[in-house]
C-alpha cells in the first residue's frame, strides 16, 4: 500500500489527504479543538440516513508560512539571519517571480542511509514541485514466502511477489486553481501469486493480502476530492478505495507495513466491491469536533477488479454497494502518557441478489433459493496503552492493542462470524526505537448453513506474527510466521508459512 493510503488506513479516517506533512508536500492541517455540540450530533445521525453519505475529516489550518515564517512556527522575524543573502526587492509591477518561478535550487539533501526516501529531493526538484501542490511518491515492496509445514504442498512451495506503488497528488489550492480541492492518482504494477492462491495451503484469508497477480500498471484510485468549512466537510468522488478508509485500524491495517494476511488487514466477510479493491464511487466525511467523526460511502457494487468500472458502473444491472461509520478518536492522558484510541462501529448494505446455502431435498430441488439485500455490521477498536517515554508526545513507542468483530447473514456467506485481536510494540528493544513487533489471531466461523453442501464447517483461525526492522529510513525488513489451523474452515492439516517483506520508500 503507497504512502498516502497508508495514512488514510493508520488513523481510521482521523488523516485524510489534506492532513498531510509538508514534508510530503502539503501543508500541515492542524485540528482544532471544538466541542462536539448536541447539534453536531444531530447532524451526523441525520447525515448517516440511507440517503445521505457522510465520512470524518479533522479540521485544519491551511495558512501558508509568511514570509520569514516557518511552518508550524511562531510569527514573522523580526530581523534577518546573520549572513543571510539579501532578497530582492519585487520589480515596479508588483511582481515577485523570483519567490515562486524560479528553477529549484540545489538540495540539502542528507547522506543517503539517513534520507526519509532513497533517491531524496532530486536536487532540489522534489521540494521544488511540492511547494507548488505537486508530489509525487513511490514505493517497492517484495515478499518471499514459503509453505514450511502442513497443507496440500510443502515441496518447492515458495511464491515471491512484488508490488510498485506510485501516487501523485495534485493540490489545486496550493496551485491557487480551487481552494479546497485536490486530486488523488494511486497506480500500480506487480507479478507472482501467493501459496493461497497456488492452491498450496486451503485457507480462506489468503496468507498474502497484498496479492493481485501479473499486472501491468493498473490505475486504482483517480479521486477529486473538495475540503469545505476548514475541513469539517470532505467530498470524494470518483474511482474509491472503501477498504481503505472503512474497517480500519492502527496497528493492523496493511500488509505493506503490518501483518500479511488479509484477515488480519479487513474483516473478509464485508463485500467491500472488486474484492476490496476500488470501484467508481463517492464519500462524504464529517468531523464537527477532534474527538467524533461519521463516514458514509458508495460504490458500484458489481466492479471487477481488472476493469475500469465504467462497464459496470453505467451498464447492466444498478447495484450500489453502501457503508457506513462512525467513530470516537480520544486521547487519555495518563500516568504513562497522552493514549490515543480508534473506536469504531461500522454497517454495510449490498443489494446483488445472492445464492443461499440450501438443501436441494437429495436433487428434487434443482432451483438455488436466491436473496436480493444483504447487510452485516462490524465494530472495531485500537487503543495505546503504554508509552516508554510519557513526558515526549511525539515518541510512539510502546504497547498498542486492537480488536475486530464482524457479523455477515450466514444464509449466503460461508463465514458468519469474524473477529480479530492482538497488540504491537515499537521500539522492544533498547536502540531499536523504530522497530515494531506485531502479534495478531484472527479467526472466521462458518455459517452453520454451509452444511447444505455436504461439508461439516467449522472455522479456520490464524495466528500471526511479525517483526519490522527499520534499515534505514527508507527500507524495512520483516520476517513473518503464520499458523493457520483448519485451513478453509473444514478438517484439514493445519499450515505454517514463513515470509520476508522488504519494504523500500523510493
Amino acid at each position: 500500500m503507497p504512502a498516502r493510503r497508508l495514512e488514510a488506513r493508520r488513523f481510521g479516517t482521523v488523516c485524510w489527504f489534506s492532513g498531510r506533512t509538508a514534508a510530503h508536500g502539503h501543508v500541515d492541517m492542524k485540528r482544532q479543538n471544538q466541542p462536539c455540540s448536541a447539534a453536531s450530533f444531530g447532524a451526523a445521525l441525520l447525515l448517516l440516513s440511507p440517503t445521505v453519505f457522510v465520512v470524518a475529516q479533522p479540521a485544519g489550518d491551511s495558512r501558508q508560512a509568511a514570509p520569514g515564517e516557518e511552518v508550524g512556527g511562531t510569527g514573522p522575524t523580526d530581523e534577518p539571519e546573520a549572513n543571510a543573502p539579501e532578497v530582492a526587492a519585487p520589480d515596479a509591477s508588483g511582481s515577485d517571480a523570483a519567490a515562486t518561478d524560479t528553477a529549484p535550487a540545489d538540495s540539502n539533501d542528507p547522506a543517503w542511509w539517513q534520507r526519509e526516501r532513497v533517491t531524496g529531493d532530486w536536487t532540489g526538484a522534489r521540494s521544488w514541485l511540492e511547494e507548488r501542490g505537486i508530489t509525487f511518491d513511490m514505493t517497492f515492496t517484495t515478499y518471499y514466502q514459503h509453505v514450511a509445514h502442513g497443507g496440500l504442498k510443502t515441496r518447492n512451495a515458495h511464491t515471491i511477489i512484488g508490488v510498485n506503488d506510485f501516487e501523485l497528488t495534485l493540490d489545486l489550492d496550493a496551485m491557487k486553481l480551487v481552494p479546497g480541492g485536490s486530486i488523488y492518482v494511486w497506480g500500480s504494477n506487480a507479478w507472482g501469486e501467493s501459496p493461497s492462491t497456488r492452491g498450496w495451503t486451503g485457507d480462506l484469508f489468503w496468507v498474502n493480502g497484498a496479492e493481485v497477480g501479473d499486472r501491468p500498471i493498473d490505475a486504482h484510485e483517480v479521486v477529486y476530492e473538495q475540503s469545505l468549512a476548514e475541513g469539517k466537510w470532505i467530498f470524494r468522488v470518483g474511482k474509491v478505495c472503501l477498504s481503505c478508509y472503512f474497517d480500519t485500524n492502527e496497528y493492523a491495517y496493511d500488509t505493506t507495513q503490518t501483518f500479511l494476511n488479509y484477515g488480519l488487514n479487513n474483516a473478509p466477510n464485508i463485500p467491500f466491491p472488486a474484492s476490496a479493491f476500488t470501484a467508481i464511487g463517492a464519500q462524504v466525511i464529517y468531523t464537527p469536533c477532534d474527538w467524533f467523526y461519521a463516514q458514509a460511502g458508495v460504490a458500484d457494487a458489481d466492479a471487477e477488479f481488472n476493469e475500469t468500472g465504467f462497464r459496470t458502473a453505467f451498464h447492466g444491472p444498478a447495484h450500489t454497494f453502501s457503508i457506513y461509520e462512525v467513530g470516537l478518536t480520544p486521547t487519555f492522558h495518563t500516568s504513562r502518557g497522552e493514549l490515543p484510541g480508534h473506536y469504531r462501529w461500522g454497517f454495510w448494505y449490498d443489494p446483488q441478489p445472492k445464492e443461499r446455502f440450501y438443501n436441494d431435498l437429495g436433487g428434487l430441488r434443482r432451483t438455488a433459493p436466491q436473496k436480493k439485500g444483504d447487510y452485516g455490521y462490524y465494530v472495531n477498536f485500537d487503543q495505546a496503552v503504554l508509552r516508554e517515554n510519557p513526558a515526549d508526545a511525539t515518541d510512539e513507542q510502546g504497547l498498542g492493542v486492537f480488536l475486530r468483530y464482524s457479523y455477515a447473514g450466514g444464509d449466503v456467506n460461508l463465514v458468519e462470524h469474524f473477529w480479530s485481536a492482538g497488540f504491537q510494540y515499537q521500539g522492544l528493544i533498547p536502540t531499536r526505537d523504530e522497530d515494531v513487533w506485531g502479534v495478531g489471531a484472527a479467526q472466521g466461523i462458518l455459517s452453520g448453513d454451509a452444511r447444505y453442501t455436504g461439508a461439516s464447517p467449522h472455522r479456520e483461525t490464524v495466528l500471526e506474527t511479525y517483526y519490522r526492522v527499520q534499515v534505514f529510513p527508507w527500507l524495512t525488513v520483516s520476517p513473518d510466521f503464520q499458523w493457520i489451523l483448519r485451513p478453509g474452515g473444514f478438517d484439514g492439516p493445519d499450515v505454517l508459512v514463513a515470509g520476508l517483506r522488504v519494504r523500500m520508500t523510493l
